[in-house]
C-alpha cells in the first residue's frame, strides 16, 4: 500500500558510513526503490561529526548508520543524533553480529533496527520504508496533538511558530541566555 500523505512532501533519510562505496551502493539502492511509499530525499556522510552538524542543520526521518567507524562510532552518533533530533528513526547497518552490541544499540540508544551487512537490498528497503513511515506516523501524531491545543487555547501563536521552526532547522530555538538578557554564544565546538 503506497499510502501518501498530502501535507508530507518528501522523506529524508540520512546514511552515514566510512566506506564511500558502501553509501553510493545505499544511496542507489533507497533512491531506486519504487517501494518506499513516499518521495525519499537522501543524504550521505562518511564522518558522524559531518552527519551531527548536517542534524543540526535540517530535519531527517531516518538515520542509518554504520556501527565501526574510525573517530566515531555508530553507537555514539546515534546517540547524540536522538537528542538533536529525538524523532528521527534509527538503524545501524553493520557488519558485526556481537549479541552485545545489539542489546546495547537496542536498549541504550533505542534504534528501530540491527540491520546486517552484506545487506538483501529487498530486506534493507522494507526496513527504511518501515522507518520512513514510522517517523511520518510520529509526526503525524504530534501535528494532530498540536492542532487539538491550540483550538483548545493551550497552545499560543508564538509556541506555534517555535515549533514549526524547530521542525524546519533543529536547535534553533534552543537558545542559552545569560542573566543580563544577552545571548550566550559558545565558542566550544559542541561536536567535539
Amino acid at each position: 500500500m503506497n499510502e501518501r500523505h498530502d501535507h508530507i512532501e518528501l522523506a529524508r533519510v540520512l546514511l552515514v558510513d566510512d566506506d564511500a562505496s558502501v553509501l553510493a551502493a545505499l544511496r542507489r539502492a533507497i533512491r531506486g526503490s519504487a517501494r518506499i511509499g513516499f518521495p525519499v530525499e537522501v543524504e550521505s556522510f562518511t564522518s558522524g561529526v559531518e552527519a551531527l552538524q548536517r542534524m543540526h542543520e535540517h530535519r531527517f526521518d531516518v538515520l542509518v548508520s554504520d556501527l565501526r567507524m574510525p573517530g566515531m562510532d555508530g553507537l555514539t552518533l546515534l546517540a547524540a543524533a536522538a537528542d538533536i533530533q529525538p524523532e528521527c528513526v534509527r538503524l545501524i547497518l553493520s557488519g558485526e553480529s556481537d549479541f552485545g552490541t545489539m542489546q546495547t544499540a537496542v536498549n541504550g540508544v533505542g534504534i528501530m533496527r540491527y540491520l546486517t551487512k552484506p545487506w538483501d537490498t529487498e530486506v534493507l528497503i522494507r526496513h527504511v520504508d518501515e522507518a520512513v513511515r514510522h517517523s511520518l506516523s510520529q509526526r503525524r501524531q504530534r501535528d494532530q496533538a498540536t492542532q487539538w491545543a491550540v483550538s483548545h487555547g493551550q497552545v499560543d501563536r508564538a509556541e506555534l511558530e517555535r515549533r514549526r521552526l524547530e521542525d524546519l532547522e533543529p536547535g534553533i530555538t534552543k537558545v542559552e541566555w545569560a542573566a543580563d538578557g544577552s545571548i550566550v554564544i559558545s565558542t566550544a565546538d559542541p561536536m567535539v
